[in-house]
């Protein structure tokens, strides 16, 4: 279990592996939450949270009377599934894959007053600026223009940005991300789209822009991600609360 991780998210995570590693059947229930619960030597309340947080992202669903059962639609292997809870970087939403990051461009700029805003920042605040495409399995998937505050993230260099900065960011900085905030829109592919998703010109995409801040409050990230229409499912689960 990774420094400062909850028991409950570590067995969230867990299952979410064996989830999509198909190791429940799909047509029955997963095992019960007293049988898991022995398994992961903690309380049913423990578990019951770590299974609550899979059904928050899509993964699973509750059937009164019958158990919990995966959502089939969430293991559509062609697609990235994106939920509205995630906070986390494109390696990890790819755990077990191969993702390559090719930087394009990478430089300090000051930030003009749209990137000032949103990252709650003077115009006279060094910033990186961040142009990278990701690939798996030698595919692009996402072109990412990111930037994020000097100060508030030090010492990224061109050996990071070829890895994850997330991981950079918690692993080796010691910082806890918290929160965003998304806006999700649909566009047309651009020239760098077509340049470098290899987007046809009249392919449309998908546009995530987002705020990411970290527990003390700072916000540490800008960015605008362009997503090819073929590889990602983005998914909002609303539970109704008796």
């Amino acid at each position: 279990m990774a420094q400062n991780q909850t028991k409950y998210s570590f067995i969230a995570e867990e299952i979410r592996k064996r989830i999509m590693n198909h190791a429940y059947p799909l047509n029955q229930p997963i095992p019960d939450e007293i049988t898991l619960a022995k398994e992961f030597d903690c309380s049913r309340m423990t578990m019951k949270k770590a299974l609550e947080v899979l059904v928050l992202e899509g993964l699973l669903y509750r059937k009164r009377g019958h158990g919990t059962f995966i959502i089939k639609s969430a293991l559509d292997a062609d697609r990235l599934q994106i939920h509205n809870q995630e906070v986390n970087g494109f390696t990890k939403l790819l755990d077990g894959k191969k993702v390559i990051s090719k930087v394009i461009e990478f430089k300090v700029i000051f930030p003009t007053e749209e990137i000032a805003e949103r990252l709650h920042i003077e115009l006279e605040t060094p910033i990186y600026d961040i142009l990278r495409v990701r690939l798996v399995k030698e595919e692009p998937y996402v072109l990412e223009h990111t930037y994020m505050p000097v100060g508030v993230i030090p010492g990224i260099n061109q050996q990071i940005l070829e890895g994850s900065i997330y991981s950079y960011i918690q692993d080796e900085l010691k910082l806890k991300i918290a929160s965003s905030y998304k806006q999700i829109r649909a566009d047309k592919a651009t020239l760098l789209d077509q340049q470098y998703l290899y987007c046809a010109s009249d392919d449309p995409v998908v546009e995530v822009e987002q705020t990411v801040y970290l527990n003390n409050g700072l916000a540490f990230e800008f960015s605008k991600s362009r997503h090819r229409y073929d590889k990602f499912v983005f998914t909002t689960v609303n539970i109704a609360r008796r």
